[in-house]
């Protein structure tokens, strides 16, 4: 009887040495090929359903590019959906509600800690001083003249009085569009950051976020200052209508009778910035720096859930 051969197993070979076809080879190749190219269509449809969440480097992506540090998370009260994230190296903005962001170019190595809108400017303060606008925030310029002192940590302003405060000469002001300044006191300020608050009704009266303090509230245009709690080490306020938020790396607080008491807010993962939606009081953002750029999250129902835009 003659022996039959195994199928794929040439007479004379081991198994070992055995090299399946070239076109077997071929087939392998281009099925590889299709796979990998399927591969990476999947993976470029899940980045654009996340909202390009691969686009940390503030390029138009689902993150704000700002370098080492978040200092500054704010809502354009003059410009809805506008958001700015800031940073030492960088600041970012956002004109979709933080769906994708572009790099501000002109406030590069501006460290945007303070931020201030008037009618007619946007203010930047940080370490090398302070930056004006009279675009709408496209181009900035250095607007040092006559200050006390370029390291400026917090800053507000209205349309009669820009406030400032450093670590060296505590708080200072302008009454003539920032052309000069007068100290208002050396015995505080040194501690505050960000942005200083400043009613729309009564220019002075101020909220600023004190490092050992939590919140702290002027009533006389920054020369006395007295606390109204929420987190110690504070690096943010922000208000819409009665409701008070306070901010930083120890979470976040609201208070809804004028700092006599404050509620926990619930935060997404590393957020340490809660900025309240200056025309809806129900929307909140959070800013979590995550590398070197900020995730944005947004709540719709005043801080009880928050989602990705």
């Amino acid at each position: 009887m003659a022996r039959t051969r195994a199928p794929g197993r040439p007479h004379g070979h081991s198994p070992s040495r055995h090299r399946p076809p070239q076109s077997g080879l071929k087939r392998n190749a281009v099925w590889l090929a299709a796979a990998a190219a399927l591969v990476a269509v999947a993976v470029a449809v899940i980045v654009v359903s996340r909202g390009g969440e691969g686009g940390d480097r503030g390029d138009g992506g689902g993150a704000g590019f700002v370098g080492g540090d978040l200092h500054s998370l704010v809502a354009d009260p003059t410009r809805p959906g506008r958001l700015f994230v800031g940073g030492h190296q960088a600041v970012s903005s956002s004109v979709d509600g933080a769906r994708t962001w572009s790099r501000v170019s002109s406030l590069d190595d501006a460290d945007a800690m303070g931020w201030g809108f008037t009618k007619e400017a946007v203010w930047v303060s940080g370490h090398p001083g302070i930056n004006r606008s009279s675009d709408g925030a496209v181009t900035f310029q250095k607007a040092d003249q006559g200050l006390p002192d370029t390291d400026v940590h917090a800053f507000g302003a209205s349309d009669s009085t820009l406030y400032a405060s450093s670590p060296s000469v505590g708080i200072f002001a302008s009454t003539d569009g920032g052309r000069s300044w007068d100290v208002r006191t050396d015995r505080a300020g040194q501690s505050f950051f960000g942005r200083i608050l400043v009613s729309a009704s009564d220019a002075s009266n101020l909220v600023a976020a004190d490092t050992r303090a939590g919140a702290v509230e002027s009533t006389d245009g920054g020369r006395s200052w007295h606390r109204l709690g929420g987190p110690a080490s504070a690096l943010w306020v922000s208000r819409n209508g009665d409701a008070l938020y306070v901010s930083g790396p120890q979470g976040s607080a609201r208070s809804g009778d004028g700092g006599k008491t404050w509620e926990r807010l619930g935060l997404p993962d590393g957020a340490s910035i809660v900025e309240a939606d200056p025309a809806d009081p129900q929307v909140l953002y959070a800013g979590a720096h995550r590398g070197d750029a900020v995730r944005v999250w947004v709540s719709h129902d005043g801080g009880k859930g928050w989602v990705r835009p």
